[in-house]
């Protein structure tokens, strides 16, 4: 499976980078194409301060540019979006494809004094769900947005459901870049399967803070292993997967087959 990911600093309603980077990823055979939160929308802090029918417009001005970059390129773009459903703002990652357009609305939303999605946007607090899970040319994917890397409850929901690769769009910032390293490499290893990460790059100012996001998109190994990684500026990474690598790796270390004797 050929995927790749699209770092990048906030587009706006800008669509001319999206354009050239995804006729260069299908000219590589690219089939899925990842971005980062917060690339197509303003950053959380800026979407504060802006009008719901601003938002709306926005949401609605990169969906129809999305559909028609994945059927002109015959690929699957999956992109953090904020939308906009009866007066009210929804954090969700979406999954365009040639044939269909579905969107996973996040479930744990930050909700720290400083940055606070939760209060922010109107996404429901239930029960977890299973992420949004998706397959192509028999190879698996799920779609989780990054925050929920950080709770096992999550990965619960999957177990069952014998992915071969998640797609983790984020926004990481400040000084978390061994953190989110060593979290995304564990994640992979214990689930034995993929993680593609997209971190976005770029500033956002808040009074005396800056926030710098600083990219390192990330390729993780079922085994837990650093295969790409990108810097810190405007990028595109290709990479190659196998599902025979997921199914030797769930083999070797038989994770999956220890719970099934224990009925779980």
């Amino acid at each position: 499976m050929k995927a790749a990911v699209l770092q990048l600093n906030a587009q706006g309603l800008s669509s001319t980078k999206l354009y050239n980077y995804i006729r260069v990823a299908h000219t590589k055979g690219v089939k899925v194409l990842l971005l980062g939160e917060y690339v197509l929308n303003p950053f959380f802090k800026e979407l504060q301060s802006m009008s719901i029918s601003m938002i709306n417009e926005q949401a609605q001005q990169q969906i129809k540019v999305l559909k028609e970059l994945s059927t002109n390129y015959k690929m699957t773009i999956v992109a953090p979006l904020v939308i906009v459903k009866k007066q009210k703002v929804y954090k969700t990652v979406a999954k365009f494809s040639p044939s269909s357009t579905a969107y996973y609305h996040q479930q744990i939303l930050i909700n720290y004094t400083h940055w606070n999605e939760e209060k922010f946007f109107d996404n429901a607090i239930t029960k977890l769900q299973t992420p949004l899970v998706f397959n192509i040319d028999n190879f698996k994917f799920a779609i989780m947005s990054g925050f929920e890397l950080h709770f096992d409850a999550l990965f619960s929901t999957l177990t069952s459901k014998n992915i071969d690769c998640i797609l983790l769009p984020s926004v990481a910032t400040f000084d978390s870049y061994e953190r989110w390293k060593a979290l995304i490499l564990s994640r992979a290893f214990t689930q034995n399967c993929y993680i593609l990460r997209a971190n976005r790059i770029g500033e956002y100012q808040d009074k005396n803070i800056s926030w710098q996001f600083y990219g390192d998109s990330i390729l993780a190994s079922p085994n837990g292993e650093l295969l790409e990684h990108l810097g810190n500026s405007e990028e595109l990474m290709i990479v190659d997967m196998h599902h025979t690598d997921v199914v030797h790796a769930r083999r070797s270390w038989g994770f999956k087959e220890a719970l099934k004797k224990r009925n779980n």
